[in-house]
Order: structure tokens, then sequence, then C-alpha cells
């Protein structure tokens, strides 16, 4: 949303049934000015909450904007996780950075997924220009132009940010299966293979580590290892194999290995008390929507199972966004919906709100909408007969309101949402079609020069900027290969040699070698020996962090 997003559009109309035609005779407004009619001072009384809230905006009811009946999020209900959606270009994003800026204000971390590139201006105060100054008249805000303090990450590197990587183990088997896009078989085999390293104390930081285990795992030797618990067929490990090979041409080896990103990062709030702001920044992943998307499903569960229980606080330790969340559940397992629900269910009393962006409602598995107690609407597009079928879906899913939603949903001009909340004390809002507020940092992206200096004076760029290539089970299995040729007296071929019969040989490359000798089974052994313990893992199969 540029500038123009703050203009107002086509105002929603509401259904002929009111409660009475006519301004109410009774109290007055909510906030003192002319009396509003009976329904609209009905939904305006739903908002009016006693303790801290966000304000998103003024009810539009019959044509109008009432400024008088504003309509509020409650602080404490930002942990019972929301939805964002709308068709493109009709304000979303800014409906996220107008959240986001308010519940900083109020000491709250925030994280934002910007897949488009064009929320770092939440870092910078917002230019006051003639429409932002008739938006701020129409839904009587007082707009001042302020800032966020906000972080700036890039998965693997690629891009304005920290870097963000996970280690292999980390990831866990369900996450990678979805990111190969393994069947149900296969991401259960994964499952096994993991399971054996772990069993094993070989860490898997990076794909060649993991790589390498398939390949032993897969060997004549290497079948006796999981022979006793179901094996692993030649075909599956080969479809393995070649998804990550195919997965690693495609350039996503940097998203992986060390220094791996805490999450807990996510938790920190600026010097001055308000909560810090981390923008991922995902333009240079647009082409790799799975990825992306199942990395923030990483960081989700990884937080997780850091996070101690919390039930009901007074404020959200953390609310985060994500964008673009149909492509989270495109082509996922039974198995991983399920993880998906659970965590949504679960992570709620550790105090984090979860809001997904989309499109319309239907993008989302309707178990995982039924965690979502708040909603912003905003306007959907009729033009063809799915789109109509997703129209009346979407109203279906709306309490029952004074609105004609089907009209009003077509109607709502960028900025404009239809909105219901969970009150203080957790029932449904009313239905309110609402003109939003203009946020008060600046709408667009800052200058990169700017984005790249705030990222080298980061805190974090000293710790996750530079790769770390330590020793793992690829370094372990190299090294010990080589002992055991220097023990044997073999020699490797110097390059360009020819065998005997003088037909060129192929070179032999690490894993193979690895896999031809039984060194890998005794290491993995004696390393199980030391170790003497299997990774804990979560919902999603990742590894919980060892600090």
């Amino acid at each position: 949303m540029s500038d123009s997003d703050t203009g107002s559009g086509t105002p929603p109309t509401a259904a002929p049934e009111r409660v009475s035609g006519e301004a109410a005779t009774g109290p007055e407004a909510v906030s003192g000015g002319a009396a509003l009619p009976a329904e609209a001072l009905r939904i305006a009384a739903g908002y009016a909450f006693a303790g801290p809230a966000l304000d998103l905006g003024a009810l539009l009811w019959d044509g109008r904007c009432l400024p008088d009946a504003q309509i509020r999020i409650p602080l404490p209900m930002l942990n019972r996780h929301g939805l964002v959606a709308g068709a493109t270009g009709t304000g979303k994003t800014k409906t996220l950075q107008l959240i986001a800026e308010q519940l900083s204000a109020q000491g709250v971390p925030v994280f934002l997924a910007d897949v488009k590139g064009d929320m770092s201006g939440i870092s910078e105060p917002g230019a006051e220009r003639e429409k932002v100054r008739a938006r701020a008249e129409e839904v009587q805000q007082t707009w001042t132009p302020a800032g966020c303090p906000a972080e700036f990450l890039a998965l693997g590197g690629l891009g304005h940010g920290i870097p963000v990587r996970a280690t292999v183990t980390s990831f866990g088997p369900v996450l990678l299966s979805k990111v190969l896009q393994l069947n149900q078989t296969q991401e259960q085999s994964l499952g096994l293979i993991f399971h054996y390293a772990d069993q094993k104390g070989l860490e898997l930081v990076d794909l060649k580590d993991l790589r390498a285990v398939v390949a032993f795992l897969s060997s004549d030797e290497g079948k006796q290892e999981l022979k006793g618990i179901g094996g692993l067929s030649t075909a599956t490990a080969g479809v393995i194999l070649r998804s990550l090979t195919a997965f690693e041409a495609q350039g996503m080896s940097p998203f992986f290995g060390e220094p791996e990103f805490d999450t807990g990062e996510l938790l920190r709030t600026a010097p001055d008390g308000r909560g810090l702001v981390s923008v991922l920044e995902l333009p240079e992943v647009q082409d790799r929507p799975q990825l992306f998307s199942t990395f923030l499903m990483w960081m989700l569960a990884d937080l997780f199972h850091d996070l101690p229980e919390v039930g009901d606080a007074d404020k959200p330790k953390l609310v985060f966004f994500f964008d673009e969340a149909h492509l989270l559940f495109t082509g996922a397992s039974k198995a991983f919906l399920e993880s998906i629900t659970q965590t949504v269910r679960l992570i709620r009393s550790k105090g984090v709100g979860v809001f997904f962006v989309t499109q319309t409602p239907k993008d989302v598995p309707a178990d995982v909408l039924a965690q979502l107690g708040n909603r912003v609407q905003h306007a959907l597009r009729a033009f063809t007969p799915d789109d109509q079928k997703a129209l009346k879906a979407t109203v279906r899913t709306f309490p029952d309101s004074g609105y004609d939603l089907e009209e009003v949903l077509t109607a709502l001009g960028i900025g404009e949402a239809v909105v219901t909340v969970l009150s203080e004390k957790g029932a449904p809002t009313p239905v309110a079609a609402t003109r939003l507020r203009a946020p008060g940092s600046l709408m667009g992206p800052v200058d990169a020069d700017a984005l790249d200096r705030a990222v080298r004076e980061s805190s974090l760029y000293g710790r996750y900027a530079q790769v770390v290539d330590r020793e793992s089970a690829y370094e372990r299995l190299t090294a010990q290969e080589a002992a055991r040729a220097r023990a044997a007296g073999e020699a490797a071929p110097s390059p360009g040699r020819t065998p005997a019969k003088g037909r060129p040989k192929e070179e032999t490359s690490v894993v193979q070698q690895v896999v031809a000798s039984g060194v890998f089974k005794s290491l993995a052994r004696s390393v199980g020996t030391q170790i003497g313990r299997e990774i804990s893992r979560s919902l999603f199969g990742t590894a919980r962090r060892r600090r």
C-alpha cells in the first residue's frame, strides 16, 4: 500500500435490516460526539474495552464513516491468533504495519515476513501528505510520524539483513520433507535417517552431512544398521539423494549451516522499552516460496519448544505475522498439517500470537482457521465463478451481523476492512466494517544503503554474518577414511592416472569411499556411545537447541 492506500474507497453499505432506521434516541456516541444509529451504537459498544488496546480505525455504517465509534483489539487478545486476508492491493501490508507499530509502542516484540520488500519503512518516520492527513481526520486519529526500533534479517544472508540459517539437525525431517517435496513414505524414511543420526550422535549441520548419512544407510553395509527398525529401501534413498542434489542445485545450501539463528533474538526490546520489530527480508527468495514458508514454520516450532508456559498474560511475548500463508499449506502432508494445527493451538499459552496473512480464508485449513480469534478481512473480488464461490465461503465464516457482507466485502476501498476480534472476556465482537488508520511509519521501503548500514551496525551482525563450517558428520567421516587408507597403505590415485587396462578411472567421491568402508559403522557406534542419548524433538521433528 503506497500513499494512495490511505485514500478513501467506495464506502460499504449495510443491509436494510437494522435495529432502527433512525438515529438512536438513547445514549450518545461512545466518544461523546453526535448520536449514532442504534445498530452502529451496538457495534461500537462491543469495542469499548477498559484495558489497553490497539486502535484499528473508525466504524463504517450505512455509507458513512463514524469517527466516534472506534474499532480496537484488546492487547491481551493478540496471542489468540488472527487472520488478515484480502485481494492483492487492498492494503493488507499496511494493516500489518499499523498493528506492528502499535504493538512495538506497547513493548511487544513483532516478527514480520516481508515478501515484497516494502516493510523496511517501519523503521523510519512516515511522510505527512495530504492523503494521510485526510485519512487521519476521517477516523479521528492524531497522526504523528514515528518509526520503530527494527532489526533486518535475510534467509541465508541472501539480500539485505542478518543471515538466518538453521542446521539440518535442528530443521528436522518433517519440515525438510516439505521443502524437498517428499511423499509420506519418503518422509517417514527421512525421519528414520534422522533418528539414526540422532541416536549415533552424528550432527547434521549442512546438506552434505545428510547426504553422507543417506548414502551410507543405503549401502550394503549400512542397511544392517536399520534392519531392526524398518530399514531404508534403495529406491527411497535414491529419491531422497536426488531431491537433495536438485535442492542444492537450486542454490539452497546457504540456508543450512552455522551459526544457527537463535529465535530468542526475536523476543528483544529496545532500550526505551519498545518492542523490537524483526523484519525478515524475503524478496531475494520469492522464487522459492516453499523454502521461506517452511523456514517461518521452523522459527515458530523453535520458539514453541524453547519458551515456558505463561498462560493468559497481560500482553503477548511476541506477535508473529506469517505472510503468504497459503504457500505453507499447499501440498502439505496430513502429518504436516496436524503439526501446524497443534503448534498454533498450543503456542498461545506460551505468549506468542500468530497472524496468518493471505488472500482468502479458504487458503487456511479449517482446523487452523478455527484457532484464529481475530479477523481483519479486506476487500475481495468477485469477477469469476470461483471468486463468487470464495466470497460466499468467506461470508459464512463471519458471525451474523447487520451488514450484507457479500455486498460490503466487494465494495470496500483500499485501507478498509471488515473486523471481528475477541473481547476482553474472550467472546467475539460484533462484525464491524472499518476505515483503517494510517501507519505513523514510512509506507514504503527505506533506501538500500541505509538498510545495509543498519544491518552492519546491528549487535547481531558479528554473531551471525560469517559462515562457520566446523567439524560435523561429513568431516569426521572424511578424516576417518583418510586414516584407514594410510593404515592400510593405500595410496589415492594421482590426478590423470589411468588403470592398467588403459581405461581412465573415474575419481571416487568421498561419500563413495566412506560407504565402501566399515569405518563409518564403527565411528557411528563409538560416537553414539559417547553421546549416549537421542536428540529430543518437537512436534515438527525440530531439535531442541542446546544452549
